[in-house]
């Protein structure tokens, strides 16, 4: 899973560049059909499509490692906003919070 963190900070180096007028944020999804997660390196000019790079397909797949490792690395290094596909009525394990209130239209 460490390994997975700097794979992610590295190609996110590579990929932010800033713009005026953009938005930036990444997108984190359940598959679970094939059991993985799937994180996404988005951003979106005003008035421009969506733009989504694909960073890392996590084939570990157990959410409290996801929590203790994943989130609180980005969330440290990376300050930008995390976006949950696909964990609607799921809940973090240390913590009891929802991860994912509504539905998104992806789903």
């Amino acid at each position: 899973m460490n390994s997975d963190i700097e794979i992610v900070k590295g190609r996110l180096t590579l990929l932010f560049k800033w713009r005026p007028q953009t938005r930036y944020w990444l997108m984190l999804t359940n598959d679970t059909y094939d059991q993985t997660y799937n994180l996404f390196f988005n951003s979106q000019r005003a008035n421009e499509r969506l733009q989504s790079v694909p960073l890392r397909k996590l084939a570990h797949y157990d959410l409290a490692d996801l929590e203790k490792l994943l989130l609180k690395a980005l969330r440290q290094d990376i300050k930008l906003t995390i976006e949950f596909v696909g964990f609607t009525g799921e809940r973090w394990p240390a913590s009891q919070k929802l991860i994912q209130r509504k539905r998104v239209p992806l789903e």
